[in-house]
């Protein structure tokens, strides 16, 4: 199995910046595909952004291209994800989530990953 912890979640003003943090454990001798998803009350879990095994190549939806950015460690099993220009419509809880795909892609659904965290919360107020 893999364990994925997430951190770095709080609570913010609209326009600031936070970074959240996602370790692996278990099962990581070969590097994950890896993906955020966050879910606020009443909606779906939705995809914010995807990383391939190596780093190649990353995805992002429209509601957060150019403002987030997701990135990896191999060496030390964290993936990250860089949130600037944080708006209300961000408050979620941010997960964390790997695929065992073994193609170098970024899978961007949900029924692609195989492993979750916990979640983090971030709350960015007006």
């Amino acid at each position: 199995q893999v364990q994925l912890v997430e951190s770095g979640g709080g609570l913010v003003q609209a326009g600031d910046s936070l970074r959240l943090s996602c370790a692996a454990s278990g099962r990581t001798f070969s590097p994950y595909a890896m993906g955020w998803f966050r879910q606020a009350p009443g909606k779906e879990r939705e995809f914010v952004g995807g990383i391939s095994r190596f780093g190649t190549n990353t995805d992002y939806p429209d509601s957060v291209k150019g403002r987030f950015t997701i990135s990896r460690d191999n060496g030390k099993n964290t993936v990250y994800l860089q949130m600037n220009s944080l708006k209300p419509e961000d408050t979620a809880t941010y997960y964390c989530a790997a695929s065992s795909t073994y193609r170098d892609y970024a899978p961007t659904g949900r029924d692609q990953y195989d492993y979750w965290g916990q979640g983090t919360q971030v709350t960015v107020s007006s």
